[in-house]
């Protein structure tokens, strides 16, 4: 058999951008259509990113574990917040921080899931700085500990936020 027999004409595709094919011509254009291309924003291959977690012997916790350690005041402002939405703050510590294996093999079963209460959740709390206040007092009764604040929900009875306030230093 010849080799023209198999041979299929020619097909011309659309130009792709993306997952989609760009338009050949612009079904309904107006007066003060702009073309795509200055409608994008695109850095090209100028684009640079940041660094923000080293995972080499750093583990991970809550959704701020990617930033540096928060100060006084940035803590103070997450605290605020919770307030602002009638979140109840609690302070919880752990000496692992992890969540492993260490008393038993059963299916489901792990050791660090739950963190130990730092005294009571801080109900009748009004102030940033008495939260601040309890902090201090966890960090002076466990200075080798993992300490992290949380919001609890009262009404929907689920725990809302929560970040790490202090790593060991070892």
């Amino acid at each position: 058999m010849s080799a023209g027999i198999f041979a299929a004409p020619a097909v011309v595709a659309p130009a792709y951008h993306g997952l989609r094919a760009l338009p050949t011509k612009q079904p309904f254009a107006t007066k003060n259509s702009v073309a795509r291309s200055s409608r994008t924003v695109s850095n090209g291959s100028k684009t640079f990113c940041m660094k923000t977690w080293n995972p080499i012997n750093n583990k991970k916790f809550e959704a701020l574990s990617y930033l540096p350690p928060l100060s006084e005041d940035s803590i103070a402002k997450e605290i605020d917040y919770m307030m602002k939405n009638g979140w109840i703050p609690c302070l919880e510590f752990d000496e692992v921080g992890s969540v492993r294996r260490e008393h038993s093999r059963m299916p489901g079963y792990y050791d660090g899931r739950y963190w130990t209460l730092w005294k009571l959740p801080m109900f009748g709390c009004t102030d940033s700085s008495q939260v601040l206040q309890e902090i201090q007092e966890c960090k002076k009764a466990y200075p080798d500990a993992y300490i992290r604040c949380l919001a609890f929900d009262n009404k929907r009875q689920a725990q809302c936020m929560a970040f790490v306030i202090q790593k060991p230093s070892n």
